[in-house]
C-alpha cells in the first residue's frame, strides 16, 4: 500500500509539472512581440519570386496575388527602395539594369571618409562573389517598370518622366506579346492612363487605347482588353463626351472573365452614362452591382464614396429617399455631408433650402461631376411641396404657391400644378377664373366614390358574419333526444344479453341454422 501511494503521489506531480510548464510557454507566446511588418524591398523580392513562379508554372494566380499588394506598397516607395530593388533583383550587369537605373536620379556622392590611423590592421581583401543566377524574366521588369511609374507619379515635376517611361514600357510590352504578361499589362495601361491625365493630356491618349483594344480582342487578352475598355470610357466620360461612350459600350463586349475590380469599374461608368440619358433604373441597377463588386471601403474608399455619391442622385431622382444609416457609415459620413443636405431639402419638398445648398455645395458638386444631375432634382422639390400643400389646404391661390415654393410668375405655378394633375402626384382641378387651385377631394379623404365603396365593403361583412351566425345555431334541447337514445339503445343491449344467460332464446332467433 505505501509503494502503490507514492507512485499516486509522483504522478500527481508530475500532472502538476506539465501544467506549469504548459503555463509557461503560453506565457511566452504571449510575451513574444507580434513580428514586424515586410519593409517595402523585401516585399518586392517575394513578388519578384512569385512572379517568376507564375510564369514558370502557367498560373496567373500568383502574379494576381502580387497585384494585390501595389495599392499598398506604392505608398512606400522612394528613390533608395527602387534602386535597392533593382541592384538586387538584377544581380549582373545587362542593359535592362542599366535602362532601369537610367530613370532613376543619381545617388549622393559618398561623404569623405575619416582618416584612419596608420597603425590600424588593414582592412580585408573583398570576398569572391557568389555566382550569379539567370536573369529574371521579363515580366519582372515590367513589374519594376510599373513601380517605377508610380513612384514618379507622384511629383508634379516628374510627370513627364513617368509619361515618358510608360510609353517606352507599353512599347517593350507590345513587342514581348507574352501571354503570362496579361495581368501586369493591365496595369501599366491603367499607369499609363494616370500619366497622362496628371499632365492633363488624357483626349491625347484616346488613339493609343483604342489601337490597343483592338489588339487585345484579337488576340484574346482579357485582362488587357478589361483595362482598355474601362481606360477608353473614363475617357469619355472626363470630357463629358457620353454618346460616344454609349456607342463604345454598344459596339464592345466586355470579358466575363475580367476581375471584380474591373467589372466593378465598368458597371460605374455604365452608371453614369445612364443617369445622364434619364434611364434612371438602369443606372440604379448597374450602381448596385458596382457597389457589391468593389473592394472593401477601407481598401478603395475613393471609388467607395464616388459610387455611393452617384447612387444617392440617383434614388432621388427616381423619388426615393436613400437610408440614413447610409449617411453614418465610417467610410461615407464625411464624403457624403453635402448630399445629405441635398437629402434634407428634397424630403421636405423646400425649394429655398434646396437652391441655397446647391449654391453652397457647387464646387463639390462640380468636382464630383454631379452638379447637372442635382439641378434635375429641383422638380422633384416642387413636386413634393405641391403635394404637401395638396394635403394642408382645401383650395389655395396660385399666387400662395408661387410665394410658398419660391417660383418665379403664377403662370409657372399653373404650368407646374397642371402637370402635376396630369401626372396623378395630386388630385385636383386648377379654377382659371378665380386664380386658384381646389384640391378637397383629398383633404376629407373620403368622397363619393370612396364612401360607396366603402358602404359596399362594410355591407358585405356584415352580411356574411349574419350568414356565419346563423350557420352555428343548433336546435335546443337536440342533445337531449340523442342521449335518451343511447340510454334506450344501452337497456336494450342489457335486456337482451340477459335473455341469452337465461336461454330463453331458441337457435332461430340467435341467427344459427339449427344442424351442425
Amino acid at each position: 500500500m505505501p509503494d502503490i501511494e507514492m507512485k499516486a503521489a509522483d504522478k500527481k506531480e508530475e500532472k502538476k509539472d506539465d501544467k506549469k510548464t504548459e503555463k509557461k510557454d503560453e506565457k511566452e507566446k504571449k510575451e513574444e512581440p507580434p513580428k514586424p511588418p515586410p519593409t517595402p524591398n523585401q516585399e518586392i523580392k517575394s513578388n519578384v519570386v512569385l512572379i517568376e513562379r507564375a510564369v514558370a508554372t502557367l498560373e496567373p494566380r500568383f502574379a494576381h496575388r502580387v497585384l494585390r499588394t501595389l495599392t499598398s506598397l506604392r505608398k512606400r516607395l522612394d528613390e533608395t527602395v527602387l534602386r535597392k530593388a533593382i541592384e538586387e533583383v538584377f544581380v549582373k550587369d545587362t542593359p535592362t539594369k542599366q535602362s532601369l537605373l537610367s530613370w532613376l536620379p543619381e545617388p549622393p556622392p559618398p561623404t569623405e571618409a575619416m582618416e584612419v590611423d596608420s597603425t590600424a590592421p588593414a582592412a580585408a581583401p573583398p570576398a569572391a562573389k557568389a555566382p550569379a543566377g539567370p536573369e529574371p524574366v521579363p515580366e519582372v521588369d515590367m513589374y519594376l517598370r510599373l513601380l517605377m511609374i508610380h513612384y514618379l507619379d507622384t511629383s508634379p515635376s516628374t510627370y513627364g518622366k513617368a509619361l515618358d517611361l510608360a510609353h517606352q514600357t507599353v512599347e517593350k510590352m507590345q513587342a514581348l506579346n507574352r501571354r503570362s504578361m496579361d495581368p501586369i499589362a493591365a496595369k501599366v495601361w491603367y499607369a499609363l492612363e494616370r500619366a497622362y491625365e496628371l499632365g492633363s493630356e488624357l483626349a491625347d491618349a484616346r488613339p493609343l487605347f483604342l489601337a490597343a483594344q483592338r489588339t487585345a480582342s484579337l488576340r484574346h487578352d482579357d485582362e488587357t482588353q478589361a483595362s482598355l475598355i474601362n481606360r477608353l470610357l473614363r475617357s469619355y466620360l472626363y470630357y463629358s463626351l457620353y454618346d460616344q461612350a454609349d456607342k463604345l459600350v454598344s459596339k464592345t463586349v466586355f470579358p466575363a472573365s475580367a476581375g471584380n475590380p474591373q467589372w466593378a469599374r465598368y458597371h460605374y461608368y455604365l452608371g453614369r452614362i445612364k443617369a445622364v440619358q434619364l434611364n434612371y433604373s438602369a443606372a440604379r441597377e448597374n450602381l448596385q452591382h458596382a457597389i457589391r463588386r468593389a473592394p472593401a471601403a477601407k481598401l478603395a474608399p475613393g471609388f467607395y464614396q464616388a459610387v455611393h455619391k452617384l447612387f444617392v442622385v440617383v434614388e432621388l431622382l427616381m423619388g426615393d429617399i436613400p437610408d440614413r444609416s447610409l449617411f453614418r457609415h465610417a467610410v461615407l459620413e464625411k464624403a457624403l455631408l453635402a448630399y445629405f443636405d441635398i437629402v434634407k431639402a428634397v424630403r421636405t419638398g423646400s425649394l429655398a433650402q434646396f437652391q441655397t445648398t446647391l449654391a453652397k455645395h457647387a464646387a463639390q458638386f462640380e468636382a464630383d461631376r454631379t452638379y447637372t444631375l442635382i439641378v434635375r432634382l429641383r422638380q422633384n422639390v416642387i413636386k413634393t411641396g405641391i403635394r404637401r400643400l395638396s394635403l394642408s389646404y382645401s383650395r389655395i391661390s396660385l399666387r400662395d404657391i408661387c410665394v410658398k415654393l419660391h417660383l418665379d410668375s403664377e403662370e409657372d405655378a399653373e404650368y407646374i400644378v397642371g402637370k402635376a394633375i396630369r401626372d396623378k402626384i395630386i388630385d385636383g382641378t386648377i379654377v382659371h377664373e378665380k386664380g386658384w387651385m381646389e384640391c378637397g377631394g383629398l383633404k376629407g379623404g373620403y368622397g363619393p366614390e370612396i364612401g360607396e365603396a366603402f358602404s359596399k365593403r362594410i355591407g358585405y361583412c356584415l352580411q356574411l358574419h349574419n350568414e356565419s351566425v346563423k350557420a352555428m345555431r343548433y336546435p335546443l334541447n337536440a342533445h337531449r333526444k340523442e342521449l335518451a337514445a343511447a340510454e334506450g339503445a344501452r337497456e336494450r343491449e342489457k335486456e337482451l344479453a340477459k335473455e341469452i344467460q337465461e336461454g330463453e332464446l331458441d337457435d332461430d332467433e340467435m341467427g344459427g341454422g339449427g344442424e351442425f
